[in-house]
């Protein structure tokens, strides 16, 4: 490794640590030439399938892209950072475990809705009814009542709300 200060070309690493992450290994190292002190980051560079776009068109993975469909349907729902740091990882995960060369843009979207229903309900129909194109009212009542199905205890909780809220008018009026 280079030493980014004086150029030289030899480097030595004095520690070795993972990162965070557990995915990168953070080294320290030194040069022997001026003695400056640096970090670098090492993570394995796995490729990450083409997506392939309606109409057969075909573009390289981009992250980017995955965490802003994740914060447009997030936008406004009390969901930390670090989860949607991992929600993202876990799509990515996803694509690098398929193990294939190119995989449709519809699949990667069956991914981040898995993983919005599980982060914020209200960012998953967001989402769903932008992904799936969703025409009326009905479209969306459809999909909240598979929501509730597939979300046990659903059901009793927002019914208790709902007593909660008829009791307190009870009690009022």
């Amino acid at each position: 490794m280079h030493c980014p200060f004086c150029q030289h070309e030899d480097t030595r690493v004095i520690d070795s640590r993972l990162a965070e992450d557990g995915a990168t290994v953070r080294r320290r190292r030194e040069c022997p030439q001026c003695g400056e002190r640096f970090n670098t980051f090492e993570t394995a560079e796995l490729k990450l399938p083409a997506i392939v776009k309606s109409g057969e068109r075909r573009e390289t993975f981009d992250e980017r892209k995955l965490r802003v469909s994740f914060e447009r349907a997030l936008q406004k729902r009390p969901v930390a950072s670090h989860d949607v740091d991992a929600a993202v990882r876990e799509v990515v995960n996803d694509l690098r475990r398929s193990g294939e060369r190119e995989i449709p843009s519809r699949q990667v979207g069956e991914l981040v809705m898995r993983e919005l229903k599980k982060l914020d309900q209200v960012a998953y129909v967001r989402f769903a009814s932008v992904y799936r194109k969703f025409e009326d009212v009905q479209a969306f009542r459809e999909e909240i009542e598979k929501l509730e199905r597939d979300l046990p205890g659903l059901d009793s909780l927002q019914l208790s709300l709902l007593g909660e809220s008829i009791a307190r008018r009870g009690r009022k009026g």
